[in-house]
């Protein structure tokens, strides 16, 4: 029974509360979900045994200690150098053309990463550096766009936040990988449109064009990078690999040539990148680990059917619930983490999705762009504080300058929401039948 004084209510109040007294939100929901069962007279070993069997029967969850390990890889050798090299002598010729740069740059790493963070601390810091030098943008601006392009990382495949909503509706990865390339390449495409916009009313500067002879040199540089996602989603789709294989190979190939080719790759860098793919991958892990916990607390209370006959009195259409939907995980994403949204709170949205007939793909997709917007959402939204505090600028003047890329970041959610071919076609060219 769900109510203040129940044990889920318990259960609710303890995680609220252990939260507030700073414990990581994934170790909070496995001491209300202990809290649960102790007080429900159950075996509090409940608890172990879900952490334990989610965590070791689950052959996907490798996929993101792998994907985060290559992206790690790749931001300690020189490929984002090249990377950006190439950018800038394909759009840095147009005005705003570093602006373009950012986004481009973050279009094609996050083919490599599926991490919008990875993206920030990568490719967003060389980026916005270049664009502050000599005062050609604003710190504030440059952190705004960088912040914003950062969101396409775990569109594109592959996708740290597509694994985990697969481990949650057994979906099939693939075609979730297949679904997110437009979508972010509809991402891109309205922040180029916001950056140009705004670099005509603003004036920026319109960077040396450069020329053909120098740009085939630059290609066949950044040329091994430009193929990992090639590598990748070819694998994938080929038959050759799975997803969490192709995991093992991005790791293997970000090495390979960063080590082999680029030699950029000393040991104490690649001792430092393993450290800290596995201080990320403990986070994530404590947080899957509370979920597992805690999403067994909600199947045992029936919490997904509640929350499905308690909608069903409003008799929502399709088009009305994907509305709501985003409305809640937008609001949800402006105070939450992403992780907490989509292991705690989809799993509880999923069943009603179903019921009204809605594809498990495309509701995938518009989740994790809704997820992506809360990063760059105030008050809590954790982009902004990292680029802000690389930009070593005013929260305030980096939010001010977010705004916009909000909102036509939001214009694209309703047109991926609306309009579910624009995310299924692609899938559904390589056999998905939904």
């Amino acid at each position: 029974m769900i109510g203040l004084l129940s044990p889920f209510g318990w259960c609710v109040l303890g995680i609220g509360v252990l939260s507030l007294l700073g414990l990581p939100i994934g170790l909070s929901m496995i001491g209300g979900s202990v809290l649960y069962l102790a007080i429900s007279g159950q075996d509090i070993g409940i608890a172990a045994e879900q952490l334990v069997q989610g965590l070791t029967n689950t052959y996907t969850l490798l996929a993101i200690p792998l994907f985060i390990l290559a992206a790690e890889i790749m931001n300690m050798g020189s490929l984002s150098d090249r990377l950006l090299a190439w950018c800038n002598a394909l759009v840095g010729r147009f005005r705003g053309g570093m602006g373009h740069v950012n986004v481009v740059s973050s279009l094609i790493f996050s083919g490599m990463s599926g991490s919008a963070i990875a993206d920030v601390v990568g490719v967003g810091k060389l980026t916005m550096d270049m664009m502050t030098r000599d005062g050609r943008y604003t710190p504030a601006y440059a952190a705004a766009i960088t912040a914003a392009t950062a969101t396409i990382g775990p569109i594109i495949p592959p996708s740290i936040p597509l694994v985990l909503y697969a481990l949650i509706s057994d979906t099939s990865i693939g075609y979730l990988f297949a679904a997110g390339v437009i979508p972010g390449l509809v991402m891109t495409l309205v922040m180029m449109l916001l950056n140009g916009w705004l670099a005509h009313r603003r004036n920026f500067p319109v960077e040396p064009a450069v020329p053909m002879r120098e740009f085939l040199p630059l290609t066949w540089r950044a040329l091994p990078a430009l193929m990992m996602p090639v590598v990748l989603l070819g694998g994938i789709y080929s038959g050759v690999m799975t997803p969490t294989e192709s995991a093992a190979v991005a790791a293997l190939y970000a090495l390979v040539i960063s080590a082999v080719l680029y030699r950029s790759v000393t040991g104490r860098g690649l001792y430092g990148s393993l450290l800290n793919s596995g201080r990320q991958m403990a986070s994530v892990g404590i947080l899957i680990a509370g979920a597992l916990v805690f999403n067994f607390v909600v199947t045992k209370e029936d919490v997904p059917q509640t929350v499905k006959v308690f909608l069903e009195g409003f008799n929502l259409g399709q088009v009305s619930f994907l509305l709501l939907v985003n409305i809640v995980l937008l609001a949800l994403g402006a105070l939450l983490e992403g992780g907490t949204i989509l292991l705690v709170i989809v799993p509880i949205l999923i069943p009603t999705a179903q019921a009204l007939g809605i594809d498990m793909v495309h509701f995938g997709l518009v989740v994790t762009v809704n997820l992506m917007i809360g990063l760059i959402t105030p008050p809590y939204g954790l982009l902004l504080f990292i680029v802000a505090s690389m930009a070593r600028e005013p929260l305030t003047a980096v939010i001010r300058e977010t705004v916009p890329y909000i909102v036509v970041l939001i214009a694209a959610l309703l047109f991926l929401t609306f309009v579910p071919d624009s995310v299924l076609w692609l899938p559904r060219q390589l056999g998905y039948k939904g």
